[in-house]
C-alpha cells in the first residue's frame, strides 16, 4: 500500500476504532436513553458487534469496512426506533429530541468512518493496491 492510500485507510481505521470507544464512554458516564445505568444501553453492544463482524468479515479491507460501517450506522438508527416503539420518551430524563439527536450524532460518526474508508479504497484503487 502507498503513502496517500496508507494515510487515508489509518484515518479511516481511526475514526472507525474512536466512535465505538465515544458511544461506550458516553453509556458509561451517563447513559445514552434513560438514565445512567438503564439496562436498554446494552442494545449497543448489538451495535457495536454489528461493525466489528463486519470488520471481520471483510477482512479489515476498505471497501468491506465501508460496508461494515454503513451496517452499524443502520444498526444504531434501528436502536431509535426500537427506543421510541417502546415508549423509552416517556422516561423523565429522555425526550424525542434526546434520543434523536444523540443517537443521530452517532449515526454520523459510523457514516464519517464509512466514507473514509470508501475514500481509502479509492486512494488503493487510483495508486494501483488491489483495494478490499
Amino acid at each position: 500500500m502507498k503513502s496517500r492510500a496508507r494515510s487515508a485507510y489509518r484515518f479511516a481505521l481511526c475514526a472507525a476504532v474512536a466512535t465505538p470507544f465515544l458511544l461506550l464512554w458516553v453509556i458509561g458516564a451517563v447513559g445514552l436513553i434513560g438514565v445512567e445505568g438503564d439496562p436498554f444501553d446494552r442494545i449497543y453492544g448489538g451495535v457495536i458487534a454489528v461493525g466489528i463482524v463486519g470488520a471481520m468479515i471483510a477482512r479489515f479491507r476498505a471497501r468491506g469496512m465501508a460496508r461494515a460501517l454503513f451496517a452499524a450506522a443502520l444498526a444504531q438508527a434501528l436502536v431509535v426506533v426500537v427506543a421510541l416503539a417502546i415508549g423509552k420518551q416517556h422516561s423523565p430524563v429522555s425526550s424525542v429530541v434526546e434520543i434523536l439527536g444523540l443517537n443521530g450524532f452517532f449515526v454520523v460518526l459510523w457514516l464519517v468512518s464509512a466514507r473514509l474508508f470508501i475514500r481509502a479504497a479509492r486512494a488503493q484503487e487510483a495508486e494501483g493496491v488491489q483495494p478490499g
